[in-house]
């Protein structure tokens, strides 16, 4: 499976592409294809047959929906200044513990803004 820098969750600019500029929270993410769905971007009309649920009431017609986008085309929000951002990784040393009740040193990956080195 890809490494995607970019989460569920994230606050994302677009940097390419008909919705260029526009930022949102990405609401899913597609690692086999590359791409994610942003809230508010890349909206397209799907039509749906009309058919009927179990009370009767009527579904279907045209439907406004988000598609997916290249995560390519995306950068991240840096939460100091609201710009947008390359992210990196710093690794750091975390005190975890067993179920015995000893510890043990180990090392965990935080991502970081490229500007400002902060986290994110």
């Amino acid at each position: 499976m890809p490494d995607l820098r970019i989460r569920k969750g994230d606050l994302v600019q677009v940097i390419s592409g008909k919705d260029r500029g526009v930022k949102g929270k990405v609401i899913e993410v597609i690692p086999h294809a590359d791409r994610i769905i942003v809230e508010g971007v890349n909206r397209i009309k799907k039509h749906t047959k009309v058919g009927q649920n179990a009370r009767g009431a009527k579904t279907g017609g045209i439907i406004t929906t988000e598609a997916p986008i290249h995560v390519s085309n995306v950068m991240i929000i840096d939460p100091e200044d609201g710009r947008a951002s390359r992210i990196g990784y710093r690794r750091e040393t975390v005190e975890k513990r067993r179920p015995d009740g000893s510890t043990y040193e180990a090392e965990r990956s935080v991502r970081i803004s490229r500007r400002t080195g902060k986290d994110i």
